[in-house]
């Protein structure tokens, strides 16, 4: 089975071709995220062109907004200005004479991870990424929780502290703080005690927001992922320690598995399996 898999940014964007749950080609360019409508559409399209054969039964597409999945149109995409409003499905149907599916950036992940990754065993399972922003993606009784809207699982969205989750839990925590967390990463690998610090806070807020997700769909399985992830060893236990403090169901908080994405590539995977 063959399929086109696209992961859109608003700084690169990704094609390719999977071949039975594995990436055959791929090719990547900069995102013309500064052109109009037509012309960020026109650049998906040479690009799947590159890619795409005579065998390719469907293309599956990642966007980081919020996406009505019935009829495949795209909403406000981050970092897109012109992407107010814009019929994919409908547009590379047209194109390519093959069935198109688009869904939120997050949704394809935790799908690739229900399909392909670390979620294959688990019915109930909420998927996180840690990068510029917090997001979530859902999967109940063993299929994609999109909401009325495919708003589902904003999490980041939600009200905490003095701000928002988001602001706590991603790449803004450490702007809040005048870092970077590559920079503390780094920091930290040279005994850095104010990084530590730094790092066991982040893992603190991170817990509280496990929390929330425990409080809310009592899943079995979390899957963090995002660039942040990779330095989990510099917060995981205090994101643990914090998750269980506090929690007043101590059997839901002990059970659930808390694992961190190792599947590479994973948006482009889940949406090639939508």
């Amino acid at each position: 089975m063959k399929s086109i898999a696209i992961d859109l940014g608003g700084t690169n964007l990704r094609v390719a071709r999977i071949e039975d749950g594995r990436i055959a080609c791929q090719v990547s360019e900069p995102c013309k995220a500064e052109g109009t409508k037509e012309e960020v559409v026109e650049h998906i399209g040479t690009l799947i062109e590159r890619v795409i054969d005579a065998e390719c039964t469907s293309i599956g597409m990642a966007v980081p907004s919020v996406v009505d999945y019935e009829k495949g149109i795209v909403y406000n995409v981050q970092n897109i200005p012109s992407w107010d409003e814009v019929h994919l499905k409908e547009i590379f149907e047209k194109r390519f004479g093959i069935s198109t599916r688009i869904d939120n950036d997050v949704n394809c992940f935790v799908w690739g991870e229900k399909t392909l990754g670390a979620g294959k065993p688990y019915s109930s399972i909420v998927g996180i990424t840690l990068g510029t922003g917090v997001g979530a993606g859902i999967v109940i009784d063993n299929k994609l929780h999109r909401g009325a809207n495919t708003g589902a699982g904003e999490i980041g969205c939600l009200p905490y502290l003095d701000s928002d989750y988001e602001h706590y839990t991603s790449s803004q925590f450490f702007k809040l703080h005048d870092t970077t967390g590559a920079d503390e990463a780094r920091k930290m690998a040279e005994g850095d005690e104010k990084a530590k610090a730094l790092w066991e806070k982040f893992g603190f807020h991170l817990g509280k927001l496990l929390q929330v997700i425990l409080f809310t769909y009592d899943p079995e399985c979390i899957i963090i992922g995002g660039g942040i992830s990779a330095s989990a060893p510099l917060f995981e236990q205090a994101m643990i320690r914090s998750m269980h403090e506090g929690f007043p169901y101590p059997h839901e908080a002990e059970n659930v598995k808390i694992v961190f994405s190792k599947l590479k590539d994973c948006n482009l995977l889940g949406a090639s399996q939508l």
